[in-house]
């Protein structure tokens, strides 16, 4: 076996209207696909290695499966794309500074036309405090983006959440808004 028993990723989703799909995922990715055929489109990525193709049928889309995400390499990268993603008006969500998953990230959010999330984030360093955004108990709070009416106001609580210990809680609490 070789060093890398998994050189490339595959993942393939479902999605109600392929042509939305393939306009969003185009500007998201910065590429064309490299392959469409009716009802299907397949993008294959060299960095991260990664193949990843949408199907066409409706009927099989599922809500609240969870979220994908790009982990970058700098912050200034997790900027330059966000600028890049605004362009196309595909951010939902920036989350700079926040505590999610015991981990301190600068991050933003995209979702594409069938709910997918996509996180695409620079991690700085572990924490043991993670935001009581992100610890509720209901499995869409973790690692999810709040609704996109919430976004200036999660924003603009982030300083907030950067002054926070793990002791000082009393202000954010799970359902408040708190990032």
């Amino acid at each position: 076996m070789s060093n890398n028993p998994f050189p490339r990723m595959h993942v393939s989703l479902y999605v109600k209207n392929i042509e939305q799909t393939v306009k969003f995922y185009n500007a998201f990715f910065g590429q064309e696909p490299s392959k469409v055929k009716p009802f299907y489109a397949k993008y294959t990525l060299e960095s991260p290695s990664l193949i990843i193709s949408f199907v066409e049928n409706p009927e099989r889309v599922q809500a609240n499966f969870g979220h994908l995400g790009f982990q970058l390499e700098t912050k200034a990268e997790v900027e330059e794309r966000m600028a890049a993603m605004k362009v196309h008006n595909l951010v939902s969500l920036e989350e700079m500074g926040t505590a999610c998953c015991y981990a301190v990230q600068d991050k933003f959010w995209a979702t594409d036309p069938d709910g997918v999330h996509w996180e695409v984030y620079y991690f700085h360093a572990d924490s043991e405090f993670n935001d009581p955004h992100y610890s509720n108990t209901e499995a869409a709070a973790c690692c999810m983006p709040q609704a996109e009416t919430k976004a200036a106001k999660v924003v603009v609580q982030l300083t907030e959440i950067n002054v926070l210990t793990p002791a000082d809680t009393s202000r954010c609490k799970p359902g408040g808004g708190c990032c």
